[in-house]
């Protein structure tokens, strides 16, 4: 997934961004006004991403946890 900025300018979104698709390609775009998304700046929004790809790579390694063992031990909590 590919994150673009666009601003609006008499009506219209304007995005000025080079990408590297081919002519004719539909994409959907879903506008998220910047302020009323998360509070996190890029610096916050970097070390997400970072930590989401080292999850990514852990699991890719094997060293995930099955969701079904997670939600029993979850489930086990409350009883």
């Amino acid at each position: 997934m590919t994150r673009l900025r666009a601003r609006v300018h008499e009506g219209r979104l304007k995005l000025d961004a080079v990408v590297d698709l081919p002519e004719n390609t539909e994409v959907e775009l879903v506008a998220v006004p910047i302020d009323q998304g998360d509070d996190l700046d890029d610096d916050d929004r970097g070390r997400l991403h970072a930590a989401l790809d080292e999850a990514d790579a852990q699991f890719d390694r094997g060293e995930g946890i099955p969701a079904a063992r997670v939600l029993a031990e979850l489930r086990a909590l409350h009883h």
